[in-house]
């Protein structure tokens, strides 16, 4: 599966002043973490977002999202944002919501 490399440039950019954000390639896109920790991704055309349980199910609430299902089974904490809904407001918004997350994790 190819990935929106313009997407993942874009997030390259947003996130070039944070300390300890690496990127990585898996699950058919690229994901970017903190401290070893996974925060966000993108997979085809959306962002993959990791957030916490009651985080992650209001994020569930807003208009363009969905769980993130890669193997079948919903993965626990992780949302999906439709790439249609990632104008530069509402990337800044996700973004932040997965880098706060996986800082609040021990490193890796």
């Amino acid at each position: 599966m190819a990935f929106d490399e313009a997407l993942a440039d874009r997030i390259r950019d947003a996130l070039g002043d944070v300390d300890g954000v690496t990127d990585k390639r898996m699950f058919g896109g690229i994901t970017f973490m903190v401290q070893g920790n996974m925060a966000v991704g993108v997979m085809g055309d959306d962002l993959i977002v990791r957030l916490g349980a009651a985080a992650g199910e209001a994020a569930l609430a807003e208009p363009g999202t969905r769980a993130f299902d890669f193997t079948g089974r919903p993965m626990k904490n992780w949302i999906v944002v439709d790439g249609d809904r990632l104008d530069d407001d509402g990337l800044a918004r996700w973004l932040r919501a997965g880098l706060d997350f996986a800082a609040s994790l021990p490193p890796k």
